[in-house]
C-alpha cells in the first residue's frame, strides 16, 4: 500500500495524475459537466453520428428483436446472423475478402498480433503506435523493433540489418496517429513491405470514416486497397457506436476464430451496438458532407493557431497544440474550461517528455463560429 501511495504523491508532483471527471450528458457537439455545459473538443464523434437518429432506431429495434445482450462468446452460441451481415459489410467497404468483428479496438490488436507472430518473428512499428499494438507485439513473443515516427528510411535501415534473422515479419503503422494527428507515409512503407518480404498491417482507427472517396480510409486515399494485408478499424470513433474490426483475407480470418484468443473467449457485442455498426456505414456512404466538413474546419482551424503563434501540429481532424511542460499544459486546459470548452491535456507517457499538449477532437457538429472564438479565446490565455 505504500508504493501506491508514493506512486499517486510522485504523479501528483510531476502533474501527471490521471482522474475521472464523469460527464453527465453528450449532445450536438456539447457535454454537461455537473452543472455546466461545455463545447465538446475531447470526443472521437468526428462525424457526429453518435446521435444520428438512424442510430438510435437501429439500436431499439434490435433490443426488440434479440433484447440487450449477446449472452455468450460467438463460438458459444452468440453468433448472430447480424454479425454476418455486418463483416460482409465491412468488407465490401474495406474492399477486402472477408472480416472479423472484435469486442474494441484494444482487445483486437492485443489478440491478432498474439495469434499472428510468435517466437523466431519479427515486428517493426511505428514509434508512436497505439500501446494495443506495442502490447499485442510484446504478448506475442516476437521481436519488436521500433523505427522513428514516420521515418521510412529509418524502418529501411532496420529490415535491411534485421529482417533476414527472423520467419515472419509484419510492418505495423496506424494510418492517422491519435496524440499527432499525421498521416503515415503509407506508400512508402508498402513499399517497402514487398521489397523486403513482410506483411503490413494497418490500424485506422482514426482515419476510418474520415478519409478517402467513401470514407473508407487513408488505405483507400492512398490507392493501396489490395496491397495491405491486415487492416484494422474501429467503430468508436468516427462511426460513432462501439467495437472493431479487421479486415483482411478469408484464410487469415479463419485462422483468427480458431487461434485468436481474445475473439475466442470474450462475449460477443449486444446486438444493439451490431445494428449500430451496421447504420454507421450506410451514414458514412450517405452523407460525405460530414468527414468533408470535419476535415476542412480542422484545416482552417489548425491554420489560424498558427497564426496565433501555437505550434498546431498534424494533418487530420486532430489538432494537437504543443504547449511543451505538464503544469503548463494543466493549466491551460482549466483556463480554457473555465471558458467553457472540454480540452484535456494529454501528458506523459502518452506522449514524449516534454510534448504534453492540448489535443482538439474536432467534428462535424463544430461551426467555423465556435472554432474561430475558440482561437481567439486562447489568444487570451496568458499561460
Amino acid at each position: 500500500m505504500a508504493a501506491i501511495e508514493e506512486f499517486l504523491s510522485a504523479r501528483r508532483n510531476e502533474g501527471l495524475l490521471r482522474e475521472l471527471r464523469p460527464i453527465s450528458a453528450r449532445r450536438d457537439g456539447r457535454v454537461r459537466v455537473g452543472a455546466r455545459e461545455y463545447l465538446d473538443l475531447s470526443s472521437n464523434d468526428y462525424l457526429g453520428l453518435a446521435v444520428h437518429p438512424r442510430m438510435s432506431q437501429a439500436a431499439k429495434q434490435a433490443l426488440d428483436e434479440f433484447g440487450a445482450g449477446a449472452c455468450a462468446s460467438r463460438l458459444m452460441g452468440g453468433d448472430l446472423d447480424i454479425f454476418h451481415r455486418l463483416e460482409e459489410r465491412v468488407a465490401k467497404f474495406k474492399s477486402t475478402e472477408s472480416a472479423l468483428v472484435f469486442n474494441s479496438g484494444y482487445q483486437a490488436n492485443v489478440g491478432i498480433f498474439s495469434a499472428l507472430l510468435g517466437r523466431g518473428d519479427a515486428a517493426f512499428a511505428d514509434r508512436a503506435s497505439h500501446a494495443s499494438i506495442l502490447d499485442g507485439i510484446r504478448l506475442s513473443g516476437a521481436r519488436l523493433f521500433r523505427f522513428r515516427h514516420n521515418d521510412p528510411a529509418h524502418l529501411e535501415s532496420l529490415l535491411k540489418r534485421e529482417r533476414a534473422k527472423f520467419k515472419d515479419a509484419l510492418i505495423a503503422t496506424e494510418t492517422v496517429f491519435s496524440m499527432d494527428g499525421d498521416r503515415a507515409p503509407l506508400r512508402e512503407l508498402a513499399d517497402l513491405k514487398e521489397r523486403h518480404g513482410c506483411r503490413m498491417f494497418v490500424d485506422e482507427a482514426h482515419a476510418t470514416g474520415v478519409f478517402g472517396a467513401t470514407g473508407s480510409g487513408v488505405v483507400e486515399a492512398d490507392g493501396l486497397a489490395g496491397r495491405i494485408e491486415l487492416v484494422l478499424g474501429t467503430f468508436s470513433k468516427a462511426l460513432g457506436s462501439f467495437g472493431a474490426y479487421l479486415a483482411t483475407s478469408q484464410p487469415i480470418v479463419d485462422y483468427l476464430v480458431n487461434t485468436c484468443r481474445s475473439f475466442i473467449y470474450s462475449t460477443a457485442l449486444p446486438p444493439a451496438v451490431i445494428a449500430c455498426n451496421r447504420v454507421s456505414l450506410d451514414l458514412v456512404a450517405e452523407e460525405s458532407w460530414r468527414r468533408e466538413t470535419v476535415l476542412d474546419r480542422s484545416t482552417r482551424f489548425r491554420e489560424l493557431l498558427r497564426e496565433r503563434g501555437f505550434a498546431a501540429i498534424g494533418a487530420s481532424q486532430i489538432v494537437p497544440v504543443i504547449l511543451g511542460d505538464n503544469r503548463r499544459a494543466l493549466a491551460f486546459a482549466k483556463a480554457l474550461q473555465e471558458k467553457g470548452y472540454w480540452v484535456v491535456a494529454v501528458r506523459p507517457p502518452t506522449v514524449p517528455p516534454g510534448q504534453a499538449r492540448l489535443r482538439f477532437s474536432l467534428t462535424a457538429l463544430h461551426s467555423w463560429d465556435a472554432l474561430r472564438k475558440l482561437a481567439d479565446d486562447m489568444s487570451d490565455i496568458g499561460i
